[in-house]
């Protein structure tokens, strides 16, 4: 989300979550801090409101939740098992989610690890291994097979990123069967929230369901 305004569209056509993006080492829809908190201090019950994070480091996170106030933290590169477990010890209530960038078969091996450590998974179509690391935001789609092998083998809920938008969430939800979708670029026109689109994408959703 960019705006207040952006947020309040999202949820009134059925978004069950925002996401709210602090700093990232590349990729677009990055927002400050501030912005981030004003957005979270109006998301209504019920809604999670998701903090992007490229931090690394559990006393880095856990400063930053204190400070915006989301309640749900997506984590955008991989942390150490100890830094997760400081984390939920830390933040008690507070969602866990472990971002798996879908980038061959040896995703299907860590996805299974992380899964025993947080409260969901979200498989987007990133590189950290890059000199400076794509963690989100690419607008590409990756192997879905994978995707539903992950969703078979792991016994937490899945969101599925990366490429989706009208003209094949319908297709990602029918192969993958994830928990839920993660839309941004596939919405936007311009880099705002564009409302004929998210209309015809929750249109495709709700046609699943």
């Amino acid at each position: 989300m960019g705006s207040i305004e952006e947020a309040a569209l999202a949820i009134r056509y059925g978004a069950s979550a925002v996401g709210l993006v602090s700093a990232m080492p590349s990729g677009p829809g990055v927002i400050d801090e501030a912005l981030i908190a004003s957005i979270a201090a109006t998301i209504p019950p019920g809604v999670a409101s998701f903090l992007l994070t490229s931090e690394t480091k559990a006393e880095a996170i856990i400063d930053q939740q204190r400070r915006l106030r989301v309640n749900t933290i997506q984590l955008c590169d991989r942390l150490e098992v100890e830094e997760l477990r400081s984390l939920q010890r830390e933040l008690p209530g507070i969602a866990i989610i472990q971002v798996v960038h879908v980038t061959g078969s040896e995703s299907l091996e860590a996805a299974r690890k992380i899964s025993l450590e947080v409260a969901g998974l979200l498989l987007d179509s990133g590189r950290p291994d890059l000199a400076i690391k794509e963690l989100g935001g690419t607008g590409r789609v990756h192997n879905w097979e994978i995707s539903r092998k992950i969703c078979e083998e792991v016994s937490v809920p899945v969101f599925l990123a990366g490429g989706l938008g009208p003209h094949n969430v319908r297709a990602a939800i029918a192969q993958v069967q994830p928990y839920g979708v993660d839309i941004c670029s596939g919405v936007r026109t311009n880099g705002r929230l564009d409302e004929t689109k998210l209309t015809a994408f929750m249109h495709e959703i709700r046609s699943c369901i």
